[in-house]
This record gives C-alpha cells, structure tokens and sequence, in this order.
C-alpha cells in the first residue's frame, strides 16, 4: 500500500500560476515562492464585497486511532469541486513538533491531500521561521534592555514574554538564563514555549494588515516593574522591529490539493494551548475569491470548535454556513474503551459506550444555531453495522450523517457528504454564540465549561484568583478566554475519555495576551512546550541521493 509521502511525491502538481488563475488571482494579486507555492497580496482582495460559504470542519476528541479532520477537509473540498462548487481550501501550517513527534503532519492523507506536502509539512515558506526568529528577537531586546541598566524599572521574576522554538523540547521548559558573569546578562529564570503558542502567532493569524498587527504587536504585555505595572511592547519601542521581520510572513501561502483545488494555508496555532485556527487574511481571502470555503478548527469541537465559533467568528465576521464534525468508527471504539490493538474487531458495545463522545459535540455544536452533519471517515475494517450504528445515533439528534472514504478515493469518496453539506448550508441560521462580550472572565468560563465540556464547575489555584484580581485592575476581566485543554478529553484530565459527568475544570494560571486580545486558561496539567514520545516519527524519516522522502506523514 502506498503511504502519504508517496502518493504525494508521485502527483501531478500543477504549476503554481495555473492554481492562482484557477483561484481568480490577477497577475499583481501574487508572487511565486518557487513553482509550486506562491504568497498572495492583501490590497486588492476586499474589493468584492459578496461572501461564499463557509463550511467549519471539526471533530470528535482525538485519540490515538486518528480521525482524519485534515483528510476530510481536503475530500470534502474536492468533491465540491468535483459538482462544479467553485471552492477554496483554507488551513493552518503545520508545525515541527508533531512533525518530527508523535501526530504527524496535517496536509491530509491518501488521496486527499494538499501538495507539495513535504515542504508545507517541514518549512514551507519560512513562515514559522520569520515568527520564531521575531519572537526571540523581542527576548533578546527585551534581556538587553534589563542589562544596559534597566530604565522600565522591569522586574525579572515577573517576566511573562518567553522565548520560543518549533520543536518538542521538554528540556526548554523552564531554565536559567544570563549565567556566566557580569557581560553575560541579568541571571533569571525563563523558559521556551512551542512557536505555535506564541502570541506573535496568534497575532499573525487575528492581523488584518501590518498596521494591525504593529499596534497588536504594541499591546504586547512583557513583563511587569517593580511597581507591579504591566511593561508592554510599546513601552520597551520595539514594535516596528518586530513587524518588520513579519512582513513576508504576514501573507497567506497558496498551494493545490492533489485534485488541484487552490488552498491557502495559512497560521498555525494549536487548538489545545492556542486558538486553533487559520489565519483571518487566509479565510476572509479565500471567502471573497469563492463561493465555498472549506476550513477547519484544530483538535475537536470542545477546543478549536468552540474557538472558531466563539472567538474567531466574530473577527471574521461571518459566521459558518455548516458545521461538519468528523467522526471514525475506531476512535468511537477507543472512547468506549477499547484497546487500539483490537479496533479493527468488530465491538458493538464499545462502539454504542463510545458515542455518548460524539453526542456531547453534537449538541454543543447546536447550541450556536447552525446546521450541523456528521462525517464518518471509512476505515476498511469498519462493518456496515458499526456505521449504520453511528449513522442511526447521529439522527435522534436531527444530524444526517455521511460515510466518506477520502484517504483512499479523494474527492469521489465524499459525494454525498458534499451534497449534504450544500444542502445544509442552504438552511436557516440563528447563530448564538456562547457568551456575550461584557460577560466576566469567570461567567465566560463557566459557559464554555457547562455548555460545550458538559462539566459541572470550575476551580481555580490561588494563584489564578490572585491574577483575576489583578486582571480587574487593568480592565483586562472581559476579554475572551482562550482554554489551554488536553485534547483527549472534554474534561482536563485526558484519561477520562467517553462522555465523563460531574467533574471540574481546575484552572492553575492565567497568561495575559493582551495583544492578541486574550486570557489563556492553563488547565489541568496542559504544557505550551509539548515533549517527544519514546519513538519519535522522526525516527522513521528520511531521504536519499535522489531527494526522495519515506516515512513523512
């Protein structure tokens, strides 16, 4: 059977100006990054002021069975295509730590993926490198501005801005800097988090052009003085700079499925440490240049779902048409307990334990008001009992469901899904988010604990009630709130997989993002620098004489 990384070096990929004029790119609206990748310019595409639909991909709680949001994406997209929908692909980068870790990369799989997969899976088009190199070029302004004699008073055991890197690295977690003697810097304590929970990343996927972004960049909290006042980006003068090494990276990047459709792949922040989604530029780019946009929101609809919907949307300004949530079979199986070894066994009775998890998303993503329908991503050994089961469960919820098989036949596999899903788009909406923006940051979570994790409450340490006071002081109590949250359970302990009842969320800290626009939530024990298992796919990549890659996927 042929892996990813092989049907992928082995397809026909169109020239990249081809995909742009497919798109409905003028020649000025573009410029090549090699022959199959291009940056698309922002000045001109607001112009047309019609929107498409948009269509919001999401899922079950992940396990370690796979799901295939990413596959379903890019299928569903395709088939679209495929009955004459001109459609846009929108996505985020993906980053090295699963890459090279344990997840893998995210430009789809089998037959439904976006191409050139190697290079978006590793480092595209610097995007990641530009952030990460910004970000510690702030670190680094920010540790000499504490050298050369401290004139904002900052206090080095208060510093919130750490330094950052694209690869799991425990070790980075927390570590002394400035050692070495007086011309080595102010010893303290600091610490790497991944690139993709950065607020530089986060900013670059809310900017909605350069002057946004420097003032977002601007409001950036570094630290407090000694006085326990926030010191901001503005403050230390440093805005400019770092926008400056944001410029080219600031662009949504256009590249092709395998079945040609133009994608634009933009952004990368992690729907379980950050808000999960694409770029704004690369939605609202792809929604004035199509007439279906198909997206998706990172992990499962308790995270990047209910992000997209309560955060992202109202940036964006347009609220999804559909609603997709993806669904398999084996990961249903592993929620109602069983083991991985034994999911292509037939188990009707861990397959009915384990719907409780897909019903609990079903109606979480109700609640917003808009049409929802289930994907179920066809495995081979999946029986048609298991998937009538699934099919038959999703209609107590008025839900149709819609068997795809897009790692093996792309498009052609997600017909009906893609007729399903026009259809719903077609149907009424009453979208209501699930808190409104005066609400306290403790009500905000307590919605988003009861309503979308179906929890019962919420605790937080001293220290995170300590910073809410704090928070108050500065007007910083109604932002949004952005949950840092395993991704294998609606709770935040990730053992307690299914549908789990009568628990609390246990909230230890509080980051203030303030250029973003956001609190995060650090709950149960969630890390921002994620570390690599015992055997890291890296293990099994590599490449010879005749740059052919095996083991990527």
């Amino acid at each position: 059977m042929k892996t990813d990384i092989d049907i992928a070096q082995a397809a026909d990929v169109w020239p990249i100006e081809k995909i742009a004029q497919q798109a409905g790119l003028t020649s000025d609206e573009w410029e090549p990054y090699g022959r199959d990748k291009a940056k698309i310019q922002l000045h001109d595409l607001t112009k047309q002021q019609k929107l498409g639909k948009l269509i919001l991909v999401t899922s079950i709680n992940p396990t370690p069975a796979g799901e295939g949001k990413s596959t379903v994406t890019v299928g569903l997209a395709d088939a679209l295509v495929s009955q004459k929908h001109k459609t846009m692909v929108a996505l985020r980068e993906p980053s090295l730590g699963p890459v090279m870790g344990l997840k893998g990369g995210a430009t789809g799989g089998g037959y439904s993926q976006v191409v050139p997969m190697a290079d978006i899976n590793m480092h595209f088009t610097g995007d990641f490198h530009a952030l990460t190199s910004a970000h510690n070029t702030l670190a680094a302004l920010i540790d000499n501005s504490l050298y050369q004699g401290n004139p904002l008073n900052l206090d080095p055991r208060r510093m919130l801005w750490k330094r950052a890197l694209d690869v799991n690295d425990r070790a980075l977690r927390h570590i002394t800097i400035g050692l070495g003697g007086p011309t080595s810097g102010v010893p303290r304590e600091d610490g790497f988090d991944i690139t993709v929970a950065s607020e530089l990343m986060a900013i670059l996927t809310l900017s909605k052009d350069l002057e946004d972004m420097k003032d977002r960049i601007s409001r950036i909290v570094v630290g407090y003085n000694y006085d326990k006042e926030p010191v901001t980006v503005a403050d230390l003068g440093f805005a400019g700079a770092i926008t400056t090494l944001l410029k080219d990276a600031i662009k949504p990047n256009l590249v092709q499925t395998l079945a040609h459709t133009p994608a634009l792949i933009h952004g990368g922040p992690f729907a379980n440490i950050a808000q999960g989604t694409n770029s704004i530029l690369a939605t609202k780019s792809a929604l004035h240049l199509a007439d279906f946009v198909v997206t998706e929101a990172g992990f499962g609809a308790d995270l990047g779902g209910e992000k997209f919907l309560d955060f992202k949307v109202p940036l964006l300004g347009k609220v999804p048409d559909t609603i997709v949530i993806v669904a398999t079979v084996r990961a249903l199986k592993m929620h109602g307990g069983e083991d991985k070894k034994n999911l292509s066994t037939p188990n009707i009775e861990a397959l009915q334990k384990g719907l409780a998890n897909l019903g609990r998303h079903l109606k979480s993503m109700q609640r917003y008001g808009v049409p929802v329908v289930v994907a179920i991503n066809q495995f081979t050994a999946d029986t048609d009992e298991e998937l009538n089961m699934v099919k038959t469960y999703a209609a107590k919820f008025d839900v149709p469901a819609y068997i795809a098989d897009v790692w093996g036949l792309g498009g052609d596999g997600a017909q009906e899904l893609a007729t399903g899903v026009v259809s719903a788009a077609d149907e009424a909406k009453n979208y209501q988010p699930l808190y409104q923006p005066d609400d306290d940051v403790l009500v905000k979570i307590e919605h988003i604990v009861h309503d979308i994790y179906g929890g019962q409450g919420v605790e937080l340490s001293d220290k995170a009630t300590k910073q809410l006071q704090t928070f108050k002081k500065y007007g910083w109590d109604k932002l949004p709130v952005i949950m840092a949250k395993t991704q294998y359970s609606l709770s935040d302990n990730p053992n307690k997989i299914g549908a789990p009842e009568s628990f609390n969320i246990h909230i230890r800290e509080f980051i203030p993002k303030l250029g973003a626009g956001f609190l995060v939530a650090l709950t149960g024990s969630v890390l921002t620098m994620p570390g690599l298992p015992k055997h890291p796919a890296a293990l099994d990549i590599d490449i010879d004489n005749e740059n052919h890659i095996i083991g990527l996927n």
